[in-house]
């Protein structure tokens, strides 16, 4: 059976076979499931339990943390017991930095919400789109944070990089003389 990957074309293929490619197509996995589990707890914190917008940004967004947590080591292949100061205080840090966008999302989610009027399913959608809207500028940089500080290889050697000749070619390019010539 062939692979998703062998159906895709052969540029984009090649791109998430590599390390980078391979890691960001795990960690939109994790961040999936993460939204997820952070929209669902937003419903119910905001529409359910009525509690307000930084309160019910915050602790979705920190339930869907905790699915990240438990599923990022699996994206960038960490094996065996984490190494507390270089990944787990770092992780708990950055995603409190997500938190706070989030519950700050989720504040201007409800003022926008009750600037139209909006109550029920309306208000979520509103307050929902926005904290989705901040979760994938915060799925940015967390990506970014993870693969090159965080989870980055510490222990890999630079591969060389081979060097190209800067120096220029020369070319026969026909002049005005040499077209009468013919």
């Amino acid at each position: 059976m062939p692979n998703f990957i062998d159906k895709l074309p052969a540029g984009l293929a090649n791109r998430l076979r590599t390390r980078l490619g391979k890691q960001f197509s795990r960690f939109v996995l994790v961040a999936a499931v993460s939204l997820a589990v952070s929209e669902f707890a937003l419903f119910l914190f905001t529409e359910m339990l009525h509690l307000t917008g930084g309160i019910s940004g915050v602790s979705a967004a920190a339930l869907g943390a905790l699915a990240s947590y438990l599923m990022s080591r699996w994206a960038w292949e960490r094996k065996g017991r984490p190494n507390v100061l270089r990944e787990t205080i770092p992780f708990w840090i950055v995603s409190a930095g997500a938190w706070l966008v989030l519950g700050l999302a989720t504040k201007l989610g409800f003022y926008v919400a009750k600037t139209v009027g909006a109550h029920g399913f309306k208000h979520f959608a509103i307050v929902g789109g926005i904290y989705f809207l901040a979760n994938c500028l915060t799925f940015v940089s967390r990506f970014l944070i993870f693969h090159y500080v965080l989870f980055a290889e510490r222990n890999a050697k630079a591969e060389p990089v081979e060097a190209e000749s800067l120096s220029p070619i020369a070319a026969m390019v026909p002049g005005p003389d040499d077209n009468e010539r013919q």
